[in-house]
């Protein structure tokens, strides 16, 4: 992960634009192209901004871009809700003078939240900021096996999925590890310089060759809902809708809540391997 927010938001606009085809966007392709995507006088055009200072965004220089011109890239771009949320952080980030180091306090989980997950009769977890696994009640502990006797510092949900072996109890672990790690970018440009931002990032990125490939992509994903499938070793596949639902208080841990769709086989499934915890 890239300690500079600028060079952040210039490799975002660069990933972006070199995946978007000129037909995309009403453009002739034209013969001769040499460069992915668009060309960087074609996406300063489009977005009605001068070719050099498009060009210097996309070196990390310092330029700072108003709202409305952030806006028009979005438009130009073909954004999504999420994405133009994104663009708009980063640039708010490479906006931001540098400040001394700031302390962080460990991420806890309130007596009175753990108290909610153990009345709780769905899979429940709390998730730090950067997916770290904090709590979970019994269910969620029975989806998440043996990864509940992991060290703190490794129970983090990528890790949990990166691994090429998980595609045994996972039926869409790619698709799950992207959701992720898009999850995670979103949440390390609201706060780039957090240390556990920092070294987590580091860590898989050393780790996994999946991790690095996936990162340099620069995809990002709203942690807010979801779907995963598990095939659990006692009741079979579940496929499970996810919800996660913020702590009050400052930006931090969110309880995610799996559920199944009422009378299905999955309900059914979770049921019984509620049953055989002896928790319904």
């Amino acid at each position: 992960m890239s300690d500079d927010p600028r060079r952040e938001l210039a490799d975002f606009l660069r990933t972006r634009r070199t995946r978007l085809r000129p037909e995309d966007v009403g453009l002739e392709p034209g013969p001769r192209r040499r460069v992915a995507g668009l060309r960087r006088e074609e996406l300063a055009l489009l977005a009605g901004v001068s070719s050099d200072y498009y060009q210097r965004m996309e070196q990390g220089r310092d330029v700072r871009p108003s709202e409305q011109v952030l806006d028009a890239l979005a438009r130009a771009l073909n954004f999504s809700a999420e994405e133009s949320r994104h663009l708009h952080s980063l640039a708010t980030a490479a906006r931001t003078p540098s400040r001394s180091p700031r302390s962080y306090e460990p991420e806890e989980v309130p007596d009175t939240t753990q108290r909610l997950l153990h009345t709780m009769t769905s899979p429940a977890l709390v998730v730090g900021r950067f997916l770290d696994v904090l709590a979970w009640n019994p269910l969620g502990g029975a989806l998440l096996g043996e990864f509940t006797r992991q060290p703190l510092r490794e129970r983090n949900l990528l890790a949990l999925f990166l691994h090429p072996e998980a595609d045994r109890t996972c039926p869409n672990r790619a698709a799950t590890v992207a959701e992720l790690i898009g999850m995670l970018r979103t949440q390390v440009a609201a706060d780039p310089g957090h240390p556990r931002a920092v070294e987590l990032v580091g860590e898989l990125a050393v780790r996994s060759d999946e991790f690095a490939a996936l990162w340099a992509l620069h995809d990002v994903a709203e942690p807010t809902r979801g779907q995963i499938s598990l095939t659990h070793p006692q009741v079979g596949e579940l496929n499970l809708d996810w919800d996660a639902y913020p702590i009050p208080g400052n930006p931090g841990p969110a309880l995610m809540v799996c559920t199944a769709v009422e009378g299905s086989p999955d309900a059914e499934r979770l049921q019984r391997l509620a049953d055989l915890l002896g928790t319904a």
